[in-house]
């Protein structure tokens, strides 16, 4: 099929060998893991945690109780960064932005029929709008898998792009579900679709219902918003999600992303985790202690 779709991604040079990509992973890997295994880029980590609640139990007084925790964190932790933002569902925008004290702590909602993208456009369009007058200014939505599979790149990119337009000045993340994607080839895709139709982070993973986060599709995102950001001069940010929980995973994602795109990514303004479990794990190691602050 040729058109402009699929001749921007066929005009990338990312390699796309499944095997050369695990290679690459694990020289940066045995090169690089252990010199950032130090107290300052825990914190770091720390810092660039989407601290997320995404359960069919959710409720006001769950999500309240949730935002809680962070201002508790702050109040009793003044030493150290706060999390980078919270994300819950579009339907507690208003909670949050209602009990959150923490000016630096972001609001982030997913969005766009969460997680497997199965509603009409229009439902996603206004999900999203609902989220952000709401109070979020981030906004996760998940790439339209089956028309991309289906080879529909221009309905996959014309969706983002009108959900993009809903945001108005929240941030767009837009996941790939790199597990359902399987192979370097369709990540790089799914990659190159989603920055040139308006993305400002990529996401990996839903972390439900298939495989989450992987070095390895970390890598091939990274190689992509590498070479956008060369050709087009716009920084596009990267999230790890779906898995990621012990301070060795993260650390991991933090060395592929330093070794691929430099230290201008290391600020949670364009390096995410989203997580659950992690950021007691990592306060822990931090602190020196075991802690449960979330």
């Amino acid at each position: 099929m040729s058109d402009k779709y699929h001749d921007t991604v066929a005009a990338s040079a990312v390699i796309t060998d499944d095997s050369r990509v695990s290679a690459a992973v694990k020289k940066i890997l045995d090169e690089h893991l252990q010199e950032n295994m130090n107290a300052d880029v825990y914190k770091f980590l720390f810092n660039s945690i989407d601290l997320t609640t995404l359960n069919s139990t959710d409720s006001p007084v769950t999500v309240a109780q949730f935002v809680e925790n962070v201002n508790t964190f702050e109040e009793e932790h003044p030493e150290l960064p706060n999390v980078a933002a919270i994300c819950v569902y579009p339907n507690f925008a208003q909670i949050v932005r209602t009990v959150l004290d923490v000016s630096s702590v972001r609001i982030a909602c997913v969005s766009g029929g969460f997680p497997s993208s199965q509603t009409f456009p229009e439902v996603k369009v206004a999900e999203t709008a609902l989220a952000v007058e709401g109070g979020a200014n981030e906004i996760d939505i998940v790439l339209n898998l089956g028309n991309f599979m289906d080879g529909d790149w221009q309905e996959v990119s014309d969706e983002i792009e009108e959900i993009k337009h809903s945001c108005r000045d929240a941030r767009l993340k837009v996941i790939l579900e790199t597990g359902a994607l399987k192979s370097a080839a369709n990540i790089r895709a799914a990659s190159i679709l989603a920055m040139y139709s308006g993305a400002d982070f990529l996401k990996t993973s839903t972390g439900k219902g298939y495989p989450g986060a992987s070095l390895e599709a970390a890598y091939v995102m990274a190689q992509c918003i590498k070479e956008y950001a060369e050709k087009n001069g716009r920084m596009i940010g990267f999230k790890a999600s779906g898995g990621v929980s012990t301070t060795a995973d993260a650390v991991a994602y933090y060395t592929v992303i330093k070794e691929v795109l430099g230290e201008k990514w290391l600020t949670n303004e364009y390096f995410r985790i989203g997580t659950s479990r992690l950021a007691n794990v990592l306060l822990s190691d931090i602190i020196g202690k075991e802690t449960k602050a979330f």
